[in-house]
């Protein structure tokens, strides 16, 4: 734990002529385990309403169609959160602004575990994606507090508790759900949030965004100024959204491949074989470190390397049988990897940009990551239909080599350097 006065004895000691960073190093060092928990808790609510859907529609007596628009109105409230809320890390200040994040977050989830309809609990889960964004205001915090050396590491550290917040929010809140019903997990992730916000009230610092005096209109133009004016930034822009695009593809139709006549398998075997992403915890660490001592270009050439071996790791797996299987975990296992170690990558290039537009660079890059992954799920499906594995693994491929191309022949700028 640490408190303002750390922040404002590192400040001091930067001032006096003390090696550039030194006291926040040690401030940043103390805080990461919270904030990557923040950012587990955070990432966690996104996903294990899709763990829940079948409770959800057994317990109020709904379809299980109309479950499903829980999950819907999750995404698209965490949608509009990264638009609409996000730039507002660089205009307001930052330990209160993350309070109050997670004290709406969990009214939200408490006002879903106490919905006694549908139409409430679709209500409550949009408000839940729209105020759950606390782990991109945490990825500012963290920029503004980190030193150049330490970003990468620290970005990557979080990387981490998001990853194990995704994989721990789908294997627990079902079996909590199976046991205590679906308002469970809904009740259990409320006083998570609560208690993060009694700790971090405690350990935060006290920082002031530079862009404290921008309009708020002005803040939701200024991606989009951005994305024109810094080709870093649609470097990596470009790199996450035909990364994940290829990853949200491959992980839409493996359901369809695991659960159809070549395996035969049932729903449950696609949350075991995506369990091997607990290895992208211990990976991206390292990741970070790399980036800090060698930049993100030769991290992001490696993952690109691996996302484009992955997709001939999956291939076989359309055969079917052990063999078929193997291939799959080998593959999945090295995407996912791949895919978070380069978004650590992309994500130090980022935030090297301008110290003062974290926030709104945040928003450029996660907007076109999401949508990368939307319409990388949706073209994955209709191959999947028309050609069936094969297409969807040679789509993967096709997307890495247009990132990899790009990556090879373009000119690095100075940020990249």
């Amino acid at each position: 734990m640490t408190s303002v006065q750390d922040l404002q004895g590192a400040q001091r000691a930067d001032s006096a002529g003390e090696p550039e960073g030194a006291g926040r190093d040690v401030t940043v060092r103390r805080l990461v385990p919270v904030l990557a928990a923040t950012c587990a808790v955070a990432v966690g609510n996104l996903y294990f309403p899709q763990a829940v859907g079948p409770l959800i529609a057994a317990g109020l007596h709904v379809s299980p169609d109309a479950a499903a628009t829980v999950v819907t109105a999750t995404q698209v409230g965490y949608t509009a959160g990264i638009v609409l809320l996000v730039p507002l890390g660089d205009r307001l200040p930052h330990r209160p602004y993350l309070l109050t994040l997670l004290s709406l977050s969990g009214l939200a989830l408490l006002a879903a575990g106490c919905a006694p309809t549908l139409p409430l609990l679709v209500a409550a889960s949009a408000l839940v994606g729209l105020t759950t964004i606390g782990a991109q205001i945490v990825g500012i915090l963290a920029a503004a507090l980190a030193p150049a050396g330490r970003r990468g590491a620290v970005i990557g550290a979080l990387l981490s508790g998001s990853t194990g917040g995704m994989l721990l929010a789908r294997a627990f809140s079902g079996a909590l759900g199976e046991r205590l019903g679906w308002r469970a997990p809904y009740l259990a992730a409320a006083a998570l949030a609560l208690l993060l916000v009694a700790v971090l009230a405690r350990s935060l610092p006290a920082t002031t965004p530079a862009a404290s005096r921008e309009r708020y209109a002005a803040l939701l133009a200024e991606p989009l100024r951005l994305l024109r004016a810094e080709p870093q930034l649609r470097r990596s822009c470009l790199y996450q959204a035909t990364v994940f695009a290829g990853f949200s593809a491959v992980w839409t139709c493996l359901a369809f491949l695991l659960t159809g006549p070549a395996y035969g398998l049932g729903a449950q075997a696609v949350g075991l074989l995506a369990l091997v992403g607990a290895a992208t915890m211990v990976c991206t660490p390292v990741a970070g470190r790399l980036v800090d001592r060698h930049g993100p270009g030769p991290v992001n050439l490696v993952c690109l390397v691996g996302v484009l071996a992955s997709a001939v790791l999956l291939a076989p797996g359309a055969l079917g049988g052990p063999l078929g299987l193997a291939a799959l975990t080998l593959g999945t296992l090295l995407l996912d990897v791949a895919m978070q170690c380069g978004m650590v990558a992309n994500q130090a290039r980022v935030q090297a940009l301008d110290p003062e537009a974290h926030g709104r660079l945040r928003t450029a890059y996660m907007t076109c990551a999401y949508l990368g992954g939307s319409a990388g799920s949706w073209v994955g499906t209709r191959i999947w239909t028309q050609a069936g594995w094969w297409a969807v693994c040679t789509l993967l491929a096709l997307l890495a080599t247009v990132a990899l191309a790009h990556h090879l022949l373009g000119r690095p700028g100075p940020a990249a350097r």
